[in-house]
């Protein structure tokens, strides 16, 4: 039996969802603090092997529209055939620039201003984490597209979140 490789992107400080407990997680971030065994960006990640799944979760927001493309088409690019792309951002259809709290997370209170520019809170030291794009359903569903996915399918989730997920 071969063994399932996923490469977490963007992955902080967070751990792999138990869900993906059957894959051996190689993780790839831009901010050498949170100890990624990859330091890179997701729009140029080098020559880092192939991969049977790629998890980025609330990662490809903080890219401008422009480099979206681009780290979609290198997620496509170090997955193998068949292989899929399990992508979530925060879902811009129903925001409005409020203070009115959204929802509370694991980080804190979440408004309408802090899905649009990243967690306010954390931007003083941690400007990567600024907001410079965001995606509706058909915005994320488009992303997947051109970058060459296959089977796409984008649902809205509870919280704000939109979660996109493409085969090779």
């Amino acid at each position: 039996m071969t063994e399932k490789k996923i490469l977490h992107v963007g992955c902080g400080g967070d751990p792999l969802p138990e869900w993906a407990g059957a894959y051996t997680e190689t993780r790839l971030d831009i901010d050498e603090r949170h100890n990624p065994d990859i330091l890179a960006s997701m729009v140029d990640m080098g020559d880092i092997g192939k991969f049977d799944a790629i998890l980025c979760v609330h990662a490809l927001e903080h890219l401008y529209a422009h480099d979206v493309t681009k780290a979609m088409k290198e997620f496509h690019r170090v997955l193998n055939d068949g292989g899929n792309a399990i992508v979530m951002v925060p879902d811009m259809e129903d925001i409005k620039a409020t203070e009115d709290v959204l929802y509370i997370s694991p980080a804190g209170k979440i408004t309408g201003l802090d899905v649009m520019y990243g967690m306010r809170s954390l931007l003083e030291n941690q400007p990567h984490m600024a907001h410079k794009t965001g995606f509706v359903k058909d915005t994320l569903t488009k992303a997947f597209q051109e970058a060459g996915f296959s089977k796409i399918i984008v649902n809205r989730l509870l919280n704000y979140n939109l979660m996109g997920v493409g085969i090779k």
